[in-house]
This record gives C-alpha cells, structure tokens and sequence, in this order.
C-alpha cells in the first residue's frame, strides 16, 4: 500500500470543512433546498453535507449522475499522468542513452 496515499476516516468525512459549511440561502434555489432539508431533518442550520445527503436519499439519479462525472474525470485524469509519466521516463532513459 502506498504511504503517500490520502484516505480519509468516515468520522473526517463528516467533518471536513467543505461539507461542514452552513449553506447560506442566497438564490432562490438555496433557500429552497436549505428549507426543505432544515424541515426534513429539523434543523435550524443546514450544511453542505446534509444537502448532499437527502439528494442521495431522494433523488439517487442526480447524486449518480455526479458520482459517474467525477469518476470518469478522475479516471480521465489517472490516464492522463500515467501517459505523463510514460512519457517523461522515456525521455529520461533516451538522454541517458546519449
């Protein structure tokens, strides 16, 4: 296994700042989303991971649809800097052979 590897806990999960953030209903769609979740799980302050949550509960083809995008992205990506370093380690062993 590699060291270097960043694997999160699920108690870091549910305290990372990001989805730790109260959503600030600031559009109409917000507020709307905001109202829903505080009603649905009765609470006065909602974050950005309660959101996410009951969209994965109530609306699972929205929550895939993400999860699909990031994963082909990220696969994408995994691609691309395993070209990368093909590439470098080819020009490498080329210089070397001069």
């Amino acid at each position: 296994m590699d060291t270097n590897e960043k694997v999160i806990s699920e108690k870091e999960v549910h305290t990372n700042q990001m989805l730790a953030m109260v959503v600030q209903p600031d559009t109409d769609l917000k507020n709307m989303l905001v109202e829903y979740v505080g009603t649905r799980l009765d609470k006065e302050e909602v974050t950005v991971n309660m959101i996410a949550e009951i969209i994965a509960t109530e609306f699972p083809e929205f929550a895939f649809a993400y999860a699909e995008e990031n994963f082909l992205r990220g696969y994408q990506l995994g691609l691309e800097d395993a070209h990368q370093t093909f590439a470098r380690e080819t020009e490498e062993s080329a210089e070397q052979a001069d």
